[in-house]
């Protein structure tokens, strides 16, 4: 008989179109804080929709997303577990949402569409995305760079495109890296196309690494490496950048191909070198003092941060071996100036030469010169920018 009461009752439902599977129209009976209520119009029939089968913001409120007296469709899931006198089911307005929102988001897949979706939260490894349906964002494509804070993010509204659909899996990956990296490669032909090696343009620093500073130029950024931050020795960037800060910079590269912009901040100044070469020229006596000695010669610091060279030939008329027989570090000398190479930032100097008559100094400067030229050529030891500042600009 009992047996005979559900049959009826299961074929009864089944006429009144709850079956499990399918679509029905809903009534909102009772709204509590972990589930809604609902009766199936028409039907007599009742049935509850759990909150994660409402809503996947965690945080929402039912009481906020509906009330008593609306109706909308729902599916069926099953029916309840239990014996009840009225037989109800379990309904889902996610799941009849997600099954539509699979639909078109597998059209925007094949088309290549971008969309739009709202994060509702973070998990290990990335973030939730609403998007019709839940989607997951990883963390490797949230941005073109490394994200390491995903809290900025929920909230926020994002532009995405679809990585991975599998309706059947009810898996849908989506990513923003691609869509980035399309914009900047659009953004980069745009702004690389305006600029040219050796212009002074203004920019924002974006964001600051271990081995120098983003700049953005208007839409993409160029890359300024700690090395072209300043003439003195930057030891991190963030003691001498901050994010948002307005800059000259210079702009010394650009790689079309592996699009990237090269740039310089300590190049939009006058370098220590030719602040001091501006004050001195071929010929003049000026003040030293010996900083370092080498088998073919001495450095002189002849103004701040700057050296030249005092060939082992140009430290006395008399033949020297080692200019330690006749210097030390540390001794004040009076030097003159030979040649200043401004392409090599190189400046020869000369001790012997300080008493001797200027007019046998050209011809004696101008042999000398290449003397030591030769010899630096053939030991491969210049005295370029990193030798002529020394160790004063590392402090």
């Amino acid at each position: 008989m009992v047996d005979n009461n559900n049959f009826m009752m299961d074929a009864l439902q089944e006429m009144n179109g709850v079956e499990v599977g399918k679509i029905v129209n809903v009534e909102v009976l009772t709204v509590e804080d972990s589930q809604i209520v609902v009766g199936v119009v028409g039907a007599g029939v009742e049935g509850t929709i759990q909150k994660k089968e409402y809503t996947h913001d965690y945080n929402a409120k039912l009481q906020d997303l509906v009330k008593v007296g609306d109706q909308f469709e729902a599916l069926v899931l099953r029916k309840a577990s239990g014996d009840k006198e009225n037989g109800e089911f379990l309904f889902s307005t996610t799941r009849l949402k997600e099954r539509e929102a699979f639909k078109a988001l597998e059209a925007d897949f094949e088309a290549g569409k971008v969309i739009e979706g709202k994060v509702t939260g973070s998990v290990r490894g990335g973030l939730l995305v609403d998007v019709g349906t839940r989607g997951f964002l990883p963390a490797s494509l949230i941005s073109d760079h490394y994200v390491s804070d995903l809290k900025p993010y929920i909230g926020q509204t994002l532009q995405l495109k679809i990585s991975e659909i599998d309706a059947t899996k009810n898996r849908l990956v989506l990513s923003r890296k691609d869509l980035l990296a399309q914009e900047h490669e659009e953004a980069f032909e745009r702004v690389a196309s305006k600029l040219m090696v050796g212009d002074v343009v203004t920019g924002k620093v974006s964001r600051l690494t271990s081995f120098g500073a983003f700049v953005d130029l208007g839409g993409v950024d160029g890359l300024v490496h700690i090395s072209e931050i300043s003439y003195k020795r930057v030891e991190k960037t963030s003691d001498v950048l901050k994010p948002d800060q307005e800059i000259q910079v210079k702009v010394i590269g650009i790689d079309t191909d592996k699009q990237r912009i090269s740039l310089s901040i300590k190049q939009t100044e006058v370098s220590p070198f030719e602040k001091a070469t501006n004050e001195i020229k071929p010929g003049d006596i000026v003040d030293g003092e010996v900083k370092s000695l080498t088998d073919f010669g001495a450095f002189v610091e002849i103004a701040n941060g700057i050296q030249g060279l005092v060939h082992v030939s140009e430290i006395a008329n008399e033949h020297v071996k080692v200019p330690s027989d006749k210097l030390a570090v540390g001794d004040k000398v009076q030097v003159k100036v030979l040649s200043i190479d401004t392409n090599e930032r190189r400046i020869s100097l000369s001790i012997k030469q300080v008493n001797e008559p200027a007019d046998d100094n050209d011809s004696k400067a101008d042999s000398d010169e290449d003397v030591t030229k030769k010899y630096l050529a053939d030991q491969d030891n210049g005295f370029a920018v990193g030798d002529l500042i020394g160790d004063q600009l590392k402090d």
